[in-house]
């Protein structure tokens, strides 16, 4: 057995038991996947992150679901700086995450945490009928082009016309199996469609959002900051947003509120970044004995 430093964080809020948590596991980037991925589903968070030294950033992030390792996420990326910077390890205002999605800058502004995710790819456009199937609402209820888009980890974004759908949507879980298939992607805890009101859920935010997720995961993510960042750069794209700068806010309805603060980098038809910003709570801290390897 060997013991490793361990942080529980809440991000994207100031405020315990808000936002989405995540365990940091320092020191952890060079365990096997089948450890990584048992502590996530001890845990029963969505994902945890381990870290380690990189050759080509400031430090390594290696981001666990319980299903498997996945290249990128939001909310453990601020999880990690906030526990990063908790135990003195950040000592600047800037550093250099290696990630499976590339280097990812982040920049720290007082108790904002603001990572700037890589250039948005704009993918597959199932039919709305196709996505109202797989989300349990009529095609009506979706105002705008469905539309796979990446800044690091793929999304299904879907504008939904008010709050009302938005708390109507049930995930049904073969529709999404077989539409992820189609669209050449591999497992059911990917691609989900992220769900978008262009109204908030407090007079604060500018959009309200949720994530419905497939087992092994929770069936729902308090705030998803990779999914915000791809939302993001679809409504601008789209001519949805004309804000460059907004509030997003997600899990309000799960009595963990969360916000971001979400900033285009570059101009809405050649965007080279989103930057997406939250603040992190440290709610606990400790260690664990984990098996070698």
């Amino acid at each position: 057995m060997a013991t490793y430093q361990f942080d529980w964080v809440d991000a994207f809020t100031d405020t315990p038991f808000c936002g989405n948590g995540c365990a940091v596991v320092h020191g952890g980037a060079g365990l096997s996947d089948e450890i990584c991925m048992a502590y996530v589903r001890e845990t029963s968070l969505v994902e945890c992150t381990f870290t380690g030294p990189s050759d080509v950033a400031d430090i390594r992030v290696r981001y666990f679901l319980a299903s498997r390792e996945i290249p990128f996420a939001g909310h453990p990326t601020i999880a990690t700086v906030a526990a990063m910077r908790s135990r003195g390890l950040v000592t600047g205002d800037s550093l250099r995450l290696e990630t499976g999605a590339g280097v990812v800058e982040v920049d720290l502004d007082g108790a904002l945490i603001e990572m700037t995710q890589v250039a948005p790819v704009f993918g597959a456009t199932p039919s709305a009928a196709r996505v109202a199937h797989t989300i349990g609402l009529m095609p009506e209820a979706i105002i705008s082009q469905p539309q796979v888009v990446s800044t690091g980890l793929p999304f299904c974004i879907v504008v939904l016309r008010d709050h009302g759908d938005l708390r109507a949507a049930r995930l049904n879980i073969d529709a999404l199996r077989d539409m992820a298939a189609d669209l050449g992607y591999d497992g059911t805890d990917m691609m989900e469609p992220f769900l978008v009101t262009l109204t908030g859920a407090t007079s604060a935010g500018d959009t309200f959002s949720r994530l419905l997720l497939a087992p092994p995961s929770p069936p729902e993510d308090p705030f998803t900051g990779s999914a915000t960042g791809a939302m993001a750069a679809y409504l601008w794209h789209h001519g949805l947003m004309d804000k460059a700068s907004f509030v997003a806010q997600q899990g309000h309805w799960m009595g963990r509120p969360g916000q971001a603060r979400v900033t285009r980098v570059g101009q809405s038809d050649a965007m080279t970044g989103i930057r997406v910003a939250g603040q992190g709570h440290v709610l606990m801290r400790g260690e664990v004995d984990m098996p070698h390897g």
